[in-house]
């Protein structure tokens, strides 16, 4: 197991134990999209600095699907955000880590959110504002797929197309599930980077959780300025990890109990020792 093989691993294995204590929370999505994150934050891809969290020159990251919140959180406590003692107190009264990324108490998180639809926009506004600025950095959005259902993210894709905002990637989890079950069930969004490519995208496709692959990837997504905006399809496994939430739509928002956590934990410690996990 490579070292950021073991980063997403840990983080799957702080993502369920977290949700399990708090007793609430969103552990399907968030198991999807933690290879993206481990990949953003310990692939070397992110420009960012724990120890000075508003750094001029950074790298923007935006979690539009904010209930995915326990998958941010766990990366940025290995990143050296905040303790990582402190994620046991999810959704807790009092605590820095709500349901949903609070950008006012948690370092690490540039703007809180959690209304689906949003992400992109705001992201784009912050892409606009640095281009402006003449400031190289990057933005990267996470959505989900049934967030792609909202009418606000094709806005901001024609905003963003019309802008020339080669600074911004959107990345989207395709696991294809969302609340209510299946996206094609729900309301269809057909090719998705098909419609990014019409409203003038650059459009790439990957493994979600593959990752080399993402890495390289989204290396190459920040790399490129050619005047237009990114966008990363990344098909995943809703769940991913813990064999029996993978591909359920029941686990979008719900907590294992503790028999459920035991059995999840120890899938992923037996993920990681037959790999041969490091530390």
């Amino acid at each position: 197991m490579t070292e950021l093989e073991r980063r997403a691993n840990e983080m799957r294995r702080d993502i369920v134990s977290m949700i399990a204590e708090a007793g609430s929370g969103h552990p399907g999505g968030s198991l999807s999209c933690a290879d993206i994150l481990a990949a953003l934050y310990f692939g070397g891809v992110l420009e960012h600095d724990p120890a000075d969290p508003q750094k001029a020159g950074r790298d923007r990251f935006f979690l539009a699907k904010g209930h995915a919140a326990p998958a941010l959180y766990a990366a940025l406590a290995q990143a050296g955000y905040f303790p990582r003692e402190e994620l046991s107190t999810l959704r807790k009264l009092g605590t820095r880590l709500q349901g949903h990324p609070d950008s006012n108490q948690l370092p690490g998180v540039e703007v809180s959110t959690g209304s689906l639809g949003q992400g992109l926009s705001i992201a784009a506004g912050c892409a606009a504002g640095l281009a402006l600025d003449g400031d190289r950095s990057a933005v990267f959005a996470l959505l989900g797929d049934g967030e792609c259902e909202e009418g606000q993210v094709w806005e901001a894709a024609m905003f963003a197309a019309h802008r020339r905002l080669d600074n911004l990637t959107a990345i989207v989890d395709r696991n294809g599930l969302q609340i209510d079950g299946r996206t094609s069930e729900v309301c269809d969004p057909g090719d998705l980077g098909a419609k990014f490519a019409a409203f003038g995208w650059d459009v790439r496709t990957v493994d979600g959780h593959d990752l080399e692959a993402l890495v390289d990837v989204l290396s190459a997504c920040k790399a490129e300025r050619a005047g237009r905006p990114h966008a990363l399809i990344a098909h995943t496994v809703k769940g991913k990890g813990v064999s029996f939430m993978e591909d359920q739509a029941g686990w979008h928002g719900k907590a294992p109990n503790a028999e459920q956590l035991e059995a999840a934990l120890a899938e992923l410690v037996d993920a990681c020792e037959k790999e041969a996990c490091r530390g």
